[in-house]
């Protein structure tokens, strides 16, 4: 009989029992004492079954051991020993409707943030003297919700992301936009769900009541308290905009609770403080939720996170990770929508061919009408995939998604967190490293660290309080334009 092998997997530990996370399926499985000793004993070498039934008989009887093997070679944490087949590479064949359109309808900022990927030391799109059109006309966005509708295909439901620059300096064409959709959609047999992200300096109150009654979802780009969000978020003039967004968004709080509202932070070397940022957020202004992400910027930069920082960052989100995991067992509520949203994607079983779904279920529109494969890449003549009035160019999505898969990056395709990152943000690697095809090595060992203590909460909660886990066995992917995963497939979860 030929001998067993381990295979690909990532092993923790969670409320006092022993998890493998599967990597080529994501899926998560529960060692019990038995295959717990069948996989130590492999991890000394390949052996063959009776040999390992031979080492385990005085611990275990023959029914556990055979049942133990069983389970762990259909889980495929066990194979024949020698190289595994390789995994086929999986590219959609036929084009994946749209999820997500993220249109924008300017491409003018009131702010000047000093680390900002559109206008600031790393922009890509000269948005001053470029071909583009400031704000988008009425015409265009009109186009592109009839562009939506059409590469939405059989969903029933098409997502609407409004983006900018700062989005509200459009309101008038914003306002005439979410009405003309809700009539396409609905002479089409379809629902339309519209959100948006603004810097809060323009929420005044027929806006706040426009959003309200809309129904539209709201994400607040906002750095923390005053000292925080006024270092990097300011006017032209330089001043800060705390005072003025704070009882803006405090208005927009009270008026608007049909959807959470949260909050995106931007994070960067100077305001690296994590837990007071997400208090002040939470506890002091309201948000439902808040969501981190490091700066996108090249290496070198005064702001940039380098060196120690983001060990750092990690000794901080790893904190704030075990608060949620504590409400969570007691089923309160915590926002750190960073973890809830890697608990889905644990869940659900992503496995990502793909980091996210830019240019194949999301897509960003240019103020002329031009289709980039996201928001960050909007207006860039090089990252173009059609337009709204002529379509998506099949041809260049094809030529993307073979080029940008997961197996083009050596890196990665050998690291057991693909699943989940599979290689990072494109627009990063664009910025850091010239091409949407590199891997973001620079942050590997901290999205290797934050997977494995979200895998290490979903296996407490797994243990613990399973029924929390339930919101996500039937929840959407998230629809927002920083949305993740593609591919996904699942095929046991605890």
């Amino acid at each position: 009989m030929s001998a067993l092998a381990l295979r690909e997997f990532h092993t923790f530990e969670a409320a006092g029992h022993r998890f493998l996370y599967l990597v080529p399926s994501a899926a998560v499985f529960a060692v019990d004492s038995c295959s717990e000793a069948v996989l130590d004993a492999l991890a000394e070498g390949p052996q063959a079954e009776g040999e390992l039934a031979r080492r385990l008989s005085p611990r275990f009887t023959e029914d556990e051991i055979v049942e133990a093997l069983a389970d762990l070679q259909r889980a495929r944490a066990v194979g024949p020993a020698g190289p595994a087949a390789p995994a086929p590479k999986v590219i959609p064949l036929t084009h994946i409707p749209l999820q997500t359109l993220v249109v924008n309808v300017t491409n003018q900022c009131n702010l000047a943030c000093t680390y900002c990927y559109e206008y600031g030391e790393d922009k890509i799109v000269d948005t001053e003297n470029g071909k583009q059109p400031k704000f988008m006309s009425a015409e265009t966005a009109r186009e592109s919700v009839d562009f939506m509708l059409r590469e939405a295909g059989g969903n029933p439901t098409a997502h609407m992301t409004f983006f900018g620059g700062e989005t509200l300096l459009n309101f008038p064409v914003l306002k005439a936009t979410v009405a003309y959709a809700r009539e396409r959609a609905a002479a089409v047999g379809k629902d339309v769900d519209f959100s948006l992200t603004t810097n809060a300096t323009l929420l005044r109150p027929e806006v706040i009541d426009f959003l309200a009654t809309e129904r539209i979802g709201v994400t607040i780009s906002i750095d923390g308290p005053e000292e925080l969000q006024n270092k990097f978020r300011v006017f032209h003039n330089g001043t800060g905009s705390y005072d003025v967004v704070a009882p803006k968004i405090k208005a927009l709080l009270a008026r608007h609770t049909t959807r959470p509202i949260g909050a995106r932070v931007t994070l960067t070397r100077q305001t690296l403080d994590i837990r007071r940022i997400f208090q002040h957020l939470t506890e002091e202004m309201g948000f439902w939720e808040v969501g981190f992400a490091p700066v996108t910027t090249a290496p070198g930069r005064d702001y940039a996170i380098a060196g120690n920082g983001f060990d750092d960052l990690l000794a901080q989100f790893r904190a704030l990770a075990q608060d949620f995991l504590e409400a969570s067992l007691q089923n309160r509520h915590h926002g750190f929508s960073n973890v809830r949203e890697t608990l889905q994607e644990i869940h659900q079983g992503h496995a990502k061919a793909y980091p996210c779904g830019a240019g194949i279920g999301l897509m960003g529109v240019a103020t002329d009408g031009e289709v980039a494969l996201c928001h960050r890449f909007a207006g860039s003549a090089d990252h173009t995939i059609g337009s709204v009035r002529d379509g998506v160019d099949r041809g260049a999505q094809q030529a993307f998604l073979a080029s940008h898969h997961i197996d083009e990056k050596t890196d990665c395709r050998t690291c057991w967190a693909r699943p989940i990152c599979a290689g990072g943000c494109y627009h990063e690697a664009n910025t850091r490293h010239g091409a949407t095809t590199a891997p973001n090595l620079h942050y590997c060992e901290w999205i290797r660290g934050w997977t494995h203590t979200c895998l290490e909460i979903y296996g407490a909660l797994a243990a613990q309080n399973p029924g929390f886990l339930r919101q996500f066995d039937d929840a959407p992917q998230a629809a927002g334009h920083e949305s993740t995963g593609t591919l996904a497939r699942t095929e046991a979860i605890v």
